[in-house]
């Protein structure tokens, strides 16, 4: 997000919040020391915002003249994804890969593995990593990140995918974005698969990344413009922590990718305090 305007604590805002809502215009207030700051999530709304902040002062009306009832065109629909490619395609590959699992089932799944699968002797027989990347199949490493095994598992890493990953893309750039997901996921897999397991899957282990990237940069270098909630922090460290309990397993969540799930924070952690060392420097 892009930090607009720092307004003082006793301004009435709600006359300009309801008309930023009314044009469709993404921002967030948040209370400071200083006062009130507006941050505006678009760049390519700001002019839109600014004219409005401007008629508000002015103390002239906000609102739009009619109700906007003409269909949005496919343009329009389609312009938060193009902003975010990378985590765009991203979610698109999952969605894809899950559809596929869908049709060709299990051979889907030993494309994907972080090493081969193969059924032998009537049970199954499991590659080398060593031996997979010497092959060329270096695609291994990042894989599993694309496989979800239901739609509760789909549907909430994709919920965070799109949550932390359009912050970071839009924010600072696609470069930034892709390499947190390439990092992130070949280290959560290698974690996993480092802890003895070959059949996992999700992109758990970089949303995790995600979130502690977001949170150090929006602790360490607040002018940035990352947001997070504490309480949603709490949440999901408390999930990490719940997964890795024998109660998990008792309510029907076994077989979570634990090991995935701190390596990708690890990951995010590390990256996170990097970048924000850098942000507070040059800010």
């Amino acid at each position: 997000m892009y930090r607009v305007i720092l307004l003082p604590h006793d301004v009435d805002t709600r006359p300009l919040r309801q008309a930023l809502w009314a044009h469709r215009i993404g921002h967030r207030f948040t209370e400071e020391g200083q006062g009130q700051v507006l941050w505006l999530v678009d760049p390519a709304q700001q002019d839109a915002m600014l004219r409005l902040i401007e008629r508000w002062q002015r103390g002239e009306s906000l609102m739009p003249d009619e109700p906007q009832v003409r269909s949005i065109p496919s343009g329009r629909l389609l312009a938060p994804f193009l902003r975010v490619p990378v985590t765009s395609i991203a979610l698109a590959l999952c969605l894809v890969v899950f559809a596929v699992m869908g049709v060709l089932g299990d051979r889907v799944v030993a494309a994907l593995t972080i090493v081969p699968v193969i059924v032998a002797n009537g049970g199954l027989a499991f590659g080398n990593l060593g031996e997979t990347l010497a092959s060329g199949q270096v695609w291994r490493l990042l894989s599993p990140a694309f496989l979800h095994f239901g739609w509760m598992h789909l549907i909430f890493n994709m919920l965070w995918l799109w949550y932390f990953g359009r912050q970071v893309e839009a924010l600072q750039g696609s470069l930034r974005m892709l390499t947190l997901l390439l990092v992130a996921g070949i280290g959560a897999n290698l974690a996993q698969y480092a802890a003895g397991t070959v059949l996992f899957g999700g992109m758990s282990g970089v949303d995790f990344a995600l979130l502690a990237y977001v949170w150090l940069m929006s602790r360490r270098a607040p002018r940035s413009g990352f947001f997070v909630p504490q309480m949603l922090v709490v949440f999901m460290l408390g999930w990490l922590v719940f997964a890795m309990t024998d109660m998990a397993a008792m309510v029907g969540f076994g077989n979570v990718a634990n090991e995935a799930h701190l390596g990708g924070l690890v990951v995010g952690l590390a990256l996170g305090w990097y970048h924000s060392g850098r942000a507070r420097r040059l800010s």
